[in-house]
């Protein structure tokens, strides 16, 4: 294990941050979602309780009783997104750095280190609205990222994890587009449905 720096996140660090670091990708992602379901998801519901509505006895109609509840989890997620995207801190990892901010790991950072037993890994340190772990890549806030940031090639780190402690090597540390994600329209939702309409179509264009 590599003397040279080794660093144990503090008992007090704060477990949520006040501001939604976020890479550039991250942000599109959640203003894609948001826009979905203003301007399409929201609308489609909305649409569907309206014609239900119109069915008779509310209390005992299916259709009305989903689409309110639906538009309540809708109603919901437009308000989590709006704040996410107010409080966003954006930060791109493909900006040029010079000094320390280009050889430690801070946020965006492209880190690769190895575990006791010499297994390496690289992970991607992102906002907590792009943890994806398939992509490795790991939210700024997690016990992971907590341990690497601010290290750099050379240094060790130590992890507390619910399995236990751990001490990593880290062998490199770059910055480079981090590739998140797109927001995909979800199968299944209201908006895209290929089924029959529950509307008469109109005859004219008007």
């Amino acid at each position: 294990m590599r003397k040279g720096f080794t660093r144990k996140p503090k008992a007090d660090e704060p477990a949520t941050p006040g501001k939604n670091y976020i890479t550039p990708s991250g942000l599109q992602r959640l203003q894609d979602e948001l826009r979905f379901l203003l301007t399409r998801e929201r609308p489609a519901v909305t649409e569907v309780v309206a014609w239900a509505a119109s069915n008779g006895d509310r209390s005992e109609n299916a259709d009305y009783q989903y689409g309110k509840r639906r538009l309540r989890q809708i109603d919901g997620r437009i308000r989590f997104l709006r704040k996410r995207i107010e409080a966003a801190e954006v930060v791109d990892p493909e900006t040029p750095r010079t000094g320390q901010a280009a050889t430690r790991a801070f946020f965006g950072a492209t880190v690769r280190y190895a575990n006791a037993l010499g297994v390496e890994r690289v992970v991607s340190i992102v906002g907590t609205d792009e943890v994806d772990l398939d992509r490795n890549h790991i939210s700024w806030v997690s016990p992971l990222g907590r341990a690497l940031l601010k290290s750099a090639a050379g240094d060790s780190v130590v992890l507390q994890a619910p399995g236990g402690t751990e001490y990593l090597d880290v062998l490199e540390v770059c910055y480079e587009r981090i590739s998140v994600e797109p927001f995909r329209e979800p199968p299944g939702s209201e908006s895209s449905s290929k089924g029959p309409s529950r509307r008469p179509i109109p005859t004219d264009e008007g």
